[in-house]
């Protein structure tokens, strides 16, 4: 069964402000709790793009949102593709530039992702190395594993597992794949825990969690696909539209919080001015509100995943 837990929905969607006739994006369908969410809120002329790679992802939010009509369309795609998709689904103005109310990105990997072991994210089942969140791409973390040099290794798992041990890890793995190919999750694991000193070990959960996370991450290439994106939405937005997005560990809400940073509207007037009279400068957006959001207390006793979730919304001036 397809289940996902959806974290701060009625906050993100909140924070979208939607018009019952506008255009929304979600960019990470997943369970499609945001998008019914967002869909409820939307009359007859409404409409909410919704994007995923995922094939199960996607069938499961076709049945879900299929009450809602002619208002929803899901299309299969990488949110880096987030223009083309618009275009593909309709959504292009006059000149062909997509314009849309609202934009939504929630970054977690999807409960079903992490615990069906034959996807092969997870270090607490053994299965083949794959971690593709597009079943139809080419690179694997099996390849990567067994083919990536030891320096390359390091670099993944210092930058997006911000793994301490990287080194140590990365040379584990090369001593071990010289003499067998390493093909399960399982191998892995052991690996990395072989390679991380006892007492370490025995505090901070799992030792293969982060480089798990940093095979993942560059597997997908979900950073650089999230830049990408979160660029796209910016400029897909009209003035007054919002971007919320919802972010799991540092090195995404660092994209997020710097990538808006740069936009942001910053008053040149004067302080002695009573009123700005500058439009803001050059920038294109505003932080509402200008700090992050966090899970209630009561959405982190309800679920453990949603702890580190930040959720950051900026507004097209």
């Amino acid at each position: 069964m397809f289940h996902h837990i959806t974290v701060l929905k009625e906050e993100a969607v909140d924070g979208l402000n939607i018009k019952e006739d506008g255009i929304y994006v979600d960019c990470t369908l997943g369970g499609a709790g945001h998008s019914e969410a967002i869909a409820s809120r939307l009359g007859p002329s409404g409409r909410l793009i919704g994007l995923d790679q995922d094939d199960t992802a996607l069938a499961h939010a076709r049945e879900r949102l299929s009450s809602y009509g002619a208002v929803v369309t899901l299309v299969k795609s990488n949110f880096r593709r987030l223009s083309e998709a618009l275009r593909e689904a309709g959504v292009a103005g006059p000149d062909g530039t997509p314009q849309v109310n609202g934009v939504l990105f929630d970054l977690g990997v999807s409960s079903p992702q992490l615990d069906e072991a034959d996807r092969g994210f997870s270090y607490q089942h053994d299965a083949e190395l794959d971690m593709r969140m597009d079943q139809s791409q080419r690179l694997t973390a099996r390849e990567i594993v067994n083919e990536w040099d030891e320096q390359e290794l390091a670099r993944i798992l210092r930058d997006y597992g911000e793994e301490k041990f990287a080194r140590k890890i990365a040379r584990q793995i090369v001593a071990a794949r010289q003499k067998a190919p390493i093909e399960k999750t399982g191998e892995l694991a052991e690996l990395v825990k072989a390679a991380i000193p006892a007492a370490v070990r025995r505090t901070g959960g799992h030792p293969a969690k982060r480089t798990f996370q940093a095979i993942r991450i560059a597997v997908n290439d979900e950073l650089g696909a999230f830049q990408d994106a979160l660029n796209q939405a910016i400029e897909v937005v009209r003035p007054g539209g919002r971007i919320a997005v919802i972010t799991f560990h540092s090195l995404e809400d660092r994209i997020c919080k710097t990538t808006f940073a740069k936009e942001v509207a910053t008053c040149r007037c004067p302080p002695d001015f009573p009123v700005c009279v500058c439009g803001g400068g050059d920038g294109r957006l505003r932080l509402t509100p200008r700090k992050p959001i966090l899970p209630s207390e009561r959405e982190l006793a309800d679920n453990n995943r949603a702890r580190s979730a930040k959720l950051r919304v900026a507004e097209k001036i």
